[in-house]
């Protein structure tokens, strides 16, 4: 029987080579890596080239600097020493001393030569060998010359008697033509010495040459396969993993978010796909989530709409079903008092007033309480209106009014157009100075002074009055429906005109506050966007309001 346990650690071992270790090496590392190498080769080939253009130099100026002149300065040794040879003969044929000027300037000359070529060829050059072996040849040179000046030149000479010839002595000379035929052997050889070394250092510096060739040729390929191995690592390393990046990030925008993006290539490239991952699973995730909450939304949307139907039939049975039953309250009360009045003391009789003005009151806040909830409901009709008509009919419904208190319209030559529902803006322009009519100063006229300007993509309105002003404490209760900042006796209404204003201009798209700054009345701001660049709210939103 196999037992279990080493079945499990004989599986271990088997599954350890198919774990891939990632290169941690970076783009651009491999990139510093790849430099690195041509740096190296730059260096390297420096180096060589270098040495070899030195040697090059070396050669070239020992070919010109000493092989040259040294065969030269053999040349010029050689001739005068056959100058001292012919200039001898002579003089021991003849007697005639003119022939001892070309032996004695030959001397001179013999000697000069050998010292420069000595100098020459005892120079610190790139071939010791052969420099020993041309210095062996002149000293050769010099001694058969030494010993052929001894034996024959100089004893012949000594016998000879200025301006009378003897008879030549016919062994002594052939023993010098011996002698100097010796010299002449030895010329060949220093001749021959010194063409094999110029044809050494010429071979040298072809060599050389060849070898600084090759080498730079080599450079110039060792460049370009670097340059073709840096294309195709960039191709490989870079390319190629972004390519397969881009493919991949291309199925997640186009809305497979479940698409794991796989990391690949060199680290950093890796991280980068493995951040864009990251990113991906965190766009899925809040996907998901949106589409949770748009679920929710379209869920609380239906419950909405819902209840709006019912806040609609309510509305509906208010209009109908409870006014009729507040009209037959009153008509009944007035009744009684008619029919019975004579029969009522004075209290009851005040009893049934306050039932029918309760009636009455009930009414009005009915009506109020359906113009409010009916904005944006009753009309949805968003067209082009100029904020001059909308203000004229405002104040057409307000002559009675305006008559009463004598007040003052101080308004701007024209005021511009804007997108939005004409009954709306009439109700705010009715409001708005309305309001200011309503609880203007007791001592002074009423003045209304409307403004407008254009800010960024609004139209900034203001309806100021010399009224008695809203305390900052009520700045925003004012605008709460029902809210009431005095009592019926000194000033009328149900206190939902500048709730009703509120939602008007929030419908349109602005808002509305009051100007704390003005002390001297009220002044009221609200705000309009410029047409087209801000669409009216939805009935969604208004539905949402309203519920």
């Amino acid at each position: 029987m196999t037992n279990p346990t080493d079945t499990e650690a004989s599986d271990v071992p088997s599954e350890a080579p198919r774990k891939t270790r990632r290169s941690q090496v970076t783009v651009q590392g491999w990139i510093l890596l790849v430099l690195g190498f041509m740096g190296v080769l730059v260096v390297i080939g420096t180096v060589v080239g270098s040495h070899f253009l030195s040697r090059t130099t070396e050669v070239s100026n020992y070919l010109r600097d000493v092989v040259q002149p040294a065969r030269v300065e053999a040349h010029r040794l050689q001739a005068a020493l056959i100058s001292q040879e012919t200039g001898a003969r002579g003089y021991i044929i003849t007697a005639d001393p003119e022939f001892l000027g070309p032996y004695e300037t030959g001397r001179a000359e013999e000697q000069d030569a050998a010292d420069t070529m000595r100098a020459l060829i005892e120079r610190p050059g790139p071939m010791p060998d052969e420099e020993g072996q041309l210095l062996d040849d002149l000293e050769e040179i010099e001694n058969a010359a030494d010993e052929w000046r001894r034996a024959y030149t100089l004893p012949l000479v000594s016998s000879v008697v200025p301006g009378d010839p003897q008879p030549v002595d016919v062994g002594a000379v052939e023993a010098g033509r011996v002698a100097f035929d010796k010299l002449r052997a030895l010329f060949e050889i220093q001749n021959k010495d010194l063409e094999e070394v110029r044809a050494q250092g010429i071979a040298e510096l072809e060599h050389v040459r060849t070898v600084r060739d090759r080498v730079l040729g080599s450079m110039v390929a060792a460049f370009l396969l670097s340059g073709v191995g840096l294309t195709v690592l960039v191709q490989i390393l870079v390319v190629r993993p972004l390519d397969r990046l881009r493919e991949q990030t291309r199925m997640v925008a186009g809305g497979r978010f479940d698409e794991q993006i796989v990391p690949q290539g060199p680290a950093d490239i890796r991280a980068l796909a493995a951040d864009v991952d990251g990113m991906r699973e965190r766009l899925a995730e809040e996907l998901t989530i949106s589409r949770g909450r748009h679920e929710q939304v379209e869920s609380q949307a239906v419950d909405l709409r819902r209840s709006n139907a019912e806040l609609e039939q309510f509305a509906y049975v208010a209009s109908h079903d409870l006014q009729e039953p507040l009209r037959k309250v009153a008509s009944f009360c007035q009744l009684l008092e008619k029919r019975y009045g004579d029969k009522l003391d004075e209290r009851g009789v005040q009893y049934i007033d306050f039932a029918v003005d309760g009636a009455k009151r009930m009414q009005v806040l009915i009506n109020d309480l359906l113009t409010f909830s009916r904005v944006g409901r009753i009309s949805d009709e968003h067209v082009r209106i100029g904020l001059d008509r909308a203000l004229d009919s405002g104040l057409n419904n307000l002559g009675q009014a305006l008559e009463d208190s004598d007040a003052v319209i101080e308004r701007p030559e024209s005021l511009p157009e804007v997108l939005g529902d004409p009954t709306l803006l009439i109700m705010l322009w009715q409001n708005l100075v309305g309001n200011a009519i309503k609880f203007r100063h007791p001592d002074r006229t009423p003045v209304v002074h409307i403004a407008c300007e254009q800010t960024d993509a609004v139209w900034t309105v203001s309806v100021t009055d010399n009224g008695i002003g809203i305390a900052e404490e009520f700045a925003e209760k004012v605008f709460v429906i029902f809210q009431r900042l005095h009592g019926r006796e000194s000033y009328g209404g149900t206190g939902i005109g500048l709730a009703l204003c509120r939602k008007i201009v929030e419908y349109h798209g602005g808002e509305i506050w009051i100007d704390q700054a003005h002390t001297d009345g009220t002044r009221f701001c609200f705000t309009i966007p410029v047409e087209g660049d801000e669409e009216p709210a939805t009935d969604t939103a208004l539905e949402g309001a309203s519920a």
